[in-house]
């Protein structure tokens, strides 16, 4: 059996859309300015940082635009105190962490789109693959410390708010495509319009994205297989928002969102032997040559917005999304797990011929099929009140929030014995059948009490989740072999502040607990306890004349650190994925950004930035006295955090005129362990992981007041590191990539 792909977007389509939108924007030519969002889809109110009582980063979208990034790993990399691991080369598989929480999957981030969860189950398996698409974002804004004890489930590190493109004031278009290495094409493209009269103010904004690229490795040949060049993706996404504004005494808003994604990559788990990465870090072996994703997305909101005063704003929000995918990827090589074989291909000599479609045993292959849903609804306030005599910023709210996932695999078979490679077909349910779900309730309250130069901002987070799990037999039957049921709950308080040093100096700080909510599976069936932390921070920020900057000290010091086998250490995996808690640890660092516009009075200015983060991310306990036995096993205490970099920096620079513009950005990073074991040796999924230094270029030439040119290099250097041994055996970064395009706006 041959996959079988989705159908490739149709381009027809795109010239349609993109025809009829440049036909009704072309009566029309104005600068873009965008609206005042709804306040729920904002972590960070304006996108100012400067009066958070701890640290915070907003990328705008000219920032999100200046290099032509599709790959969001590749957009943390100029924050401070965020990390990631790189697992396909283009951002499709973020695992995000921040201020060194374990960041397998991202799944200790509260990451959210429009001020609304965006995982597809953050309760009921929050270690889900998912990122919203950072190449059609209008912005994002990253929290970290006490300031985001509004945000949950997962208030450790912090929370990533991706914002969709926000509505213009009024008319406009916006056409952006590029073409690149590797047959990428990418295009971005929306048309708004409002219209004002007797039943208030509406709007519409309709959105469409879509990027292809033939991917940067090749499939070896083997029996019965001519091998393949074609290893990357396909990714369709469009969206449509309305807002209404009735004209009313009273201030009132409603919007809605509708976005669909559809995402099809020939991408596996597999890695590759060590001697392999280095001879060709870029090859993928024989046997994975049916390796494939398809995905679908659903999301959608209904927000409203009321300030019957000056001082009240009121605002709900209801959501549905759906998610769906199908990874079907090699599990098994010759009986054995690819990540045995690639880490001792001489003791499985037989499995790794069978991996390279050179043997004559067997590959085991399974559909990874899941369903996602999460549904809710959340309330928000903001009241500014003046109580004996001193101003208070009162702002709360609550969520019910319903999640869940239905996993119903089937494990098939490749049989090599013949020579040419042939599927056996398992039966439905064989690779897995079972269902969670979580129902959960939270509530927050924040006070910001103004005390002149002080401000203190105490709060109070609340999350209660009722969990259930249910094993099915593994066949079609789903027959209940197992369930369990039960809750788990939460109260996480903390208080921040901020001293105004001067007018453009403030003294930011706060004590927090932290907490990361295991999925029902975890908790109950594998007594995972909910994550505990405290966390410390103090910092300064100054802005003035152009410049910013900001310098903050955390520490977070956890009392049962959570985290999967994926992420920690260890060769065995699918058994761990629920999470397990891996003991006490302590996270500290400093970090630092500056920002200045050197020669900004002149027609041609210098925009420079240069970010620093130093973190010593340190097991205070051996992971044996606090996960499963020596599964987990970290000697003794005093390993460091897998995947998380004691150095990192980015450093910008740029020339920007009238008409055209240059900038150059480079970061770097140092190396990092693969696991808790901390092994200096590399042995496939353990080992070292390289730090370097990668360098983007990238330049645009305005041609008229509405259209400019565009391209740059990706890895000017071409810089070769090896950036994961996840999930099955090492694997490199992307090579030197080039682009050019053009930009249309009005």
């Amino acid at each position: 059996m041959l996959k079988k792909k989705t159908n490739r977007f149709p381009v027809i389509l795109l010239g349609i859309f993109t025809s009829f939108a440049l036909i009704i924007s072309n009566a029309f030519a104005q600068d873009e300015e965008v609206a005042e969002a709804l306040d729920p889809s904002l972590v960070i109110g304006g996108g100012d940082t400067f009066d958070l009582p701890g640290s915070g980063y907003v990328i705008d979208t000219e920032e999100l635009r200046s290099q032509n990034y599709y790959n969001v790993n590749r957009i943390l990399d100029r924050i401070p105190g965020v990390y990631y691991r790189e697992e396909d080369g283009y951002g499709n598989f973020p695992n995000i962490s921040i201020r060194g929480g374990e960041g397998t999957r991202s799944d200790n981030v509260t990451i959210m789109e429009d001020g609304i969860l965006s995982a597809p189950a953050a309760y009921s398996a929050p270690s889900a693959y998912y990122s919203p698409n950072a190449a059609r974002i209008g912005g994002i804004e990253i929290l970290k410390g006490s300031s985001q004890i509004a945000h949950g489930p997962h208030t450790t590190g912090g929370v990533i708010n991706y914002l969709s493109t926000q509505f213009p004031t009024d008319h406009s278009f916006y056409l952006r495509s590029t073409y690149g290495s590797n047959s990428a094409f990418d295009i971005h493209s929306y048309w708004s319009d409002t219209s004002e009269g007797d039943f208030g103010k509406v709007g519409l904004l309709a959105e469409i994205y879509y990027r292809q690229t033939d991917g940067y490795r090749t499939i070896d040949a083997g029996n019965g297989y001519g091998g393949s060049d074609e290893t990357g993706f396909d990714l369709m996404e469009p969206m449509v928002k309305l807002f209404w504004e009735p004209n009313s005494d009273i201030y009132q808003r409603w919007e809605f969102k509708y976005g669909y994604s559809e995402f099809d990559a020939d991408e596996t788990y597999a890695g590759l032997v060590e001697s392999d990465l280095k001879a060709n870090p870029y090859r993928r072996y024989a046997g994975t040559f049916l390796d494939h994703m398809a995905t679908e997305h659903k999301r959608s909101y209904l927000k409203y917005l009321l300030e019957p005063s000056d001082n009240l704003t009121l605002q709900v929000a209801a959501y549905y999304n759906e998610f769906e995918r199908d990874w079907y990827k090699i599990n098994k090589a010759g009986g054995q797990s690819v990540s045995k074989v690639v880490a001792d291909p001489l003791t499985y000599a037989a499995a790794y011929d069978d991996l390279r479609l050179l043997g004559t045993g067997s590959l085991g292959i399974k559909h990874n099929s899941r369903a996602y849903e999460s549904k809710g609804f959340q309330f928000n306030f903001d009241y500014d009140a003046t109580i004996g005599g001193t101003e208070h910023s009162i702002s709360g709210g609550a969520r019910i929030h319903t999640d869940s996932i239905r996993r119903f695999q089937q494990q098939d078979t490749i049989d090599l014995s013949g020579g040419a490679p042939v599927v056996n077909e398992g039966a439905p349910g064989s690779g897995g059948n079972r269902f969670q779900e979580a129902d959960a309730f939270s509530a927050w309250i924040q006070d910001d009490i103004n005390l002149g130069a002080l401000t203190l901002s105490p709060g109070v987070r609340y999350e209660q989740i009722d969990g259930d799990w249910i094993d099915y037999a593994s066949d079609a039957t789903n027959t209940v072999s197992n369930s369990a049921n039960g809750e788990i709950d939460a109260v996480v308080p903390g208080i921040g502040m901020t001293y105004a040093l001067s007018d453009s100096t403030n003294a930011f700080g706060g004590v927090y607990k932290g907490i990361s909510t295991p999925s029902p599976r975890g908790f109950l069936k594998s007594g995972t306890r909910i994550e505990e932390s405290i966390g410390y921070e103090l910092g300064v920020r100054t802005q003035k004349d152009g410049a910013s900057t900001e310098i903050a000290a955390f520490l977070s010091d956890y009392d049962e650190l959570t985290g999967s086998n994926a992420g920690l250490g260890g060769l065995a995996f699918d058994g761990m994925l629920d999470g397990t808690n891996a003991g006490e640890a302590e996270v500290k660092g400093l970090e630092f950004l500056q920002a200045y516009t050197a020669n900004a009075d002149s027609s041609v200015s210098i925009p420079l930035f240069i970010s620093a983060t130093y973190t010593d991310a340190k097991l205070t306990s051996a992971l044996s006295e606090g996960g499963e036995g020596d599964i987990l096993a970290a000697d003794e205490p005093g390993a460091t955090i897998p995947y998380i970099p004691e150095w990192k920096f980015s450093v910008g620079a740029g020339l920007s005129a009238e008409n055209w513009g240059l900038n150059a950005i480079g970061s770097y990073r140092s190396d990092m362990y693969a696991s808790a074991k901390n092994l200096e040796a590399s042995n496939g999924r353990e080992g070292k992981i390289d730090g370097g230094f990668i360098l983007d270029l990238s330049a645009h030439y305005k041609l008229s007041d509405t259209t400019r040119l565009i391209g740059g290099v990706h890895n000017v250097l071409d810089e070769v590191l090896t950036v994961s041994r996840l999930p099955d055996g090492p694997r490199a970064n992307a090579p030197r990539e080039f682009y050019i395009g053009f930009e249309l706006q009005w």
